[in-house]
């Protein structure tokens, strides 16, 4: 009985392991969909917009904005992009493991290597390992607005353009499909200019000026591809969220399936062995 009482108790724990899972996986579903929807209406802006900065800059004198810049790469900044909730499956490791990766290339290059951590788990992973950061952004998937993009830009623009850091590199999940995301190493700063195509070369009259053009595009482009990032890696969460909640209620069904098994399993051996019992008494009245 004692083994009949223990597996019916284990039946009764993975039932509300199972709706707790299928609960998780009906809310990270709907905050999928909304998130979808955010970074495709997002993407083909923030694509347009780098395809224009990335001309104009080819065009433009490289000395016309600090963020036009071409320095000897000696100091990188790294913005590690994750989750602020666990449960997602492989979400956070991959991209913890491959920022570390990258990290080492490029210390193995003789760079010197500073962070900016967005999300609890990169946080309390680095913290773990007692290495520093020198910004740290948390809480801010719940309401992620353009503005959190921007306030997170200004404090990185501020190092490029005073010279203490030479380049500037996010990882990050890029959304593909509710079951792909994958991790991507990009290149923010310095701008990568258009190659000069063959034939007449097109050029622009900026008003009122050349610099305050790119003083006011550059920016932009940075906030523009920042939140970008920032909706890329909340919708690959979601996504991922959801794909594991939804393998975690099958393999509770599973499990399920199988306790209910054994349960009856055993509940025939008792009962088959009762009756052995009474048989055995009764031919032993006799």
């Amino acid at each position: 009985m004692a083994t009949l009482r223990a597996i019916r108790r284990r039946i009764a724990s993975v039932k509300k392991t199972q709706q707790i899972t299928r609960a998780m996986q009906m809310v990270a579903a709907a905050k999928f969909r909304k998130a979808q929807e955010a970074i495709i209406l997002a993407r083909p802006y923030a694509y347009k917009m780098r395809e224009v900065i990335s001309s104009l800059a080819s065009r433009a004198e490289l000395d016309l904005h600090p963020l036009l810049a071409r320095r000897p790469g000696k100091n990188t900044e790294v913005v590690i992009v994750t989750s602020d909730r666990g449960l997602c499956a492989g979400f956070n490791s991959n991209i913890l493991r491959t920022a570390s990766r990258f990290m080492e290339n490029v210390r193995a290059e003789g760079k010197r290597v500073s962070l900016t951590l967005i999300g609890k788990k990169a946080r309390d992973y680095h913290r773990r390992r007692r290495v520093g950061a020198r910004a740290v952004h948390i809480d801010i998937f719940d309401e992620l607005t353009y503005h959190t993009a921007s306030l997170i830009v200004d404090d990185i623009v501020a190092l490029f353009s005073e010279g203490e850091t030479d380049e500037l590199y996010f990882v990050y999940n890029e959304f593909k499909t509710a079951m792909q995301q994958d991790v991507v190493v990009e290149r923010v700063l310095p701008f990568e200019p258009v190659e000069k195509q063959e034939g007449p070369v097109i050029d622009y009259i900026y008003e009122p000026s050349e610099a305050v053009v790119l003083d006011d595009l550059l920016e932009k482009h940075i906030k523009v591809q920042v939140y970008r990032i920032l909706l890329e890696s909340s919708a690959s969460e979601h996504a991922a969220r959801m794909t594991a909640m939804d393998a975690a209620t099958n393999n509770a069904d599973d499990m399920i399936a199988f306790l209910t098994l054994r349960y009856n399993k055993a509940r025939q051996e008792t009962i088959t062995n009762e009756l052995l019992d009474i048989v055995g008494g009764a031919e032993a009245l006799r």
